[in-house]
């Protein structure tokens, strides 16, 4: 995929459409094999389900296959992109504006029991009664949109955090196949700062977005990553997150791959640390199932180490790479897939959907103007 036209061929679009698809049930499957172990230490887990750790999917929030927040905020991100796209009609593209809205929206999924049916901009998304439970939401994406004010990157909210609550949700930025790669950096930034303000947890957003960005336009994933580094280069307070991902670029060269080794590059609560753990088990990955096991065994925040992991790797192979037990049992599977599906339908074939004397009312049902 290398097109950065309006003009895709017929091949182009299944190729685009089974990237986006991959990128997002891949994300949540990672998170759902995470989910039940998130705050177990290593040594718990492998007492718990044996040597090699949990091989499958474990009980939590009541189910197998659950989702966490990691999930829930990166289909939100989704949504505002959607948004902000057929803003463009009118001439206008404010994408973290529209991101900013969408994620007021999943905060209300934290506040309330269920969706309030009266209220047409919540949309297609808004309107699913599953998403409507917390999945230990992060304190900082809860404190950061407490009010209607939207952080930028002269004035973040939360200046000192840094959380992994930024790069767990911004693989969809790495979607928008259609823009340069400084934009999907800068525009990960920007709605990285609605959150979270310290310069790693920005820029580890804005990194993991360029990656998703370099694999889904065709890139090698080692490739993406040394242009990740490129873009940081560029950037005032990188060096943290650039040091993370040239770690996990050594790791890979250090020996077999293994829960230990994993473990040096740390446990994830911190966004260059997920970062570079969903890195690196995406690129020693032999397969998907042994790339998403491993990035879940360890000390640390399983979810969404996982969920990067699947991420890279579901736009780098595709929906049919994907493990097709693990995907079956996947909370919310079909609303993950319809929504991935909207979103490859919008980017490639949305004058057909709006714009001048193109009117789709169910389009606009689905993804209300602001």
């Amino acid at each position: 995929m290398t097109t950065t036209t309006a003009l895709w061929s017929r091949a182009q679009q299944q190729d685009f459409r089974a990237r986006v698809r991959g990128c997002l049930l891949g994300g949540a499957i990672g998170d759902a094999l995470g989910a039940g172990i998130e705050f177990h230490s290593l040594g718990m887990i492998r007492d718990s389900h044996g040597p090699a750790g949990v091989r499958d999917y474990v009980r939590a929030y009541g189910r197998r296959g659950a989702v966490t927040d990691d999930t829930q905020m990166t289909l939100f991100t989704v949504d505002g992109l959607i948004r902000a796209e057929t803003g463009r009609d009118a001439g206008e593209w404010n994408a973290p504006a529209e991101v900013h809205r969408a994620y007021l929206r999943w905060r209300a999924t934290q506040r309330y029991e269920a969706p309030d049916l009266r209220d047409p901009a919540l949309g297609r998304l808004g309107r699913q009664e599953w998403l409507y439970s917390q999945r230990a939401p992060g304190n900082a994406c809860l404190s950061g949109l407490e009010d209607d004010r939207m952080g930028t990157l002269a004035a973040p909210k939360n200046r000192e955090s840094k959380g992994c609550g930024t790069v767990m949700r911004s693989a969809p930025f790495g979607l928008l196949v259609d823009r340069e790669p400084a934009q999907v950096f800068h525009l990960a930034a920007e709605c990285a700062a609605q959150t979270h303000g310290h310069p790693s947890g920005v820029l580890a957003a804005a990194a993991f977005a360029a990656i998703v960005h370099g694999v889904v336009r065709g890139g090698t994933l080692e490739g993406s990553v040394h242009e990740a580094l490129g873009l940081l280069a560029g950037w005032s307070g990188h060096e943290e997150t650039a040091a993370a991902l040239r770690q996990a670029l050594d790791a890979v060269r250090q020996g077999a791959p293994s829960a230990e080794r994993l473990e040096t590059l740390g446990q994830g609560w911190v966004a260059e640390e997920a970062l570079a753990m969903g890195v690196y088990c995406a690129l020693v990955a032999e397969d998907i199932r042994h790339g998403l096991l491993l990035a879940v065994n360890h000390s640390g925040d399983s979810d969404s180490t996982g969920s990067l992991c699947g991420n890279l790797l579901g736009a780098l192979h595709g929906e049919t790479a994907l493990p097709a037990d693990l995907l079956a049992e996947l909370e919310g599977r079909a609303e993950i897939a319809e929504l991935a599906d909207d979103f490859a339908m919008e980017l490639t074939q949305g004058a057909q959907l709006h714009g001048p004397g193109v009117a789709s009312t169910a389009w606009a049902e689905r993804y209300p103007a602001a």
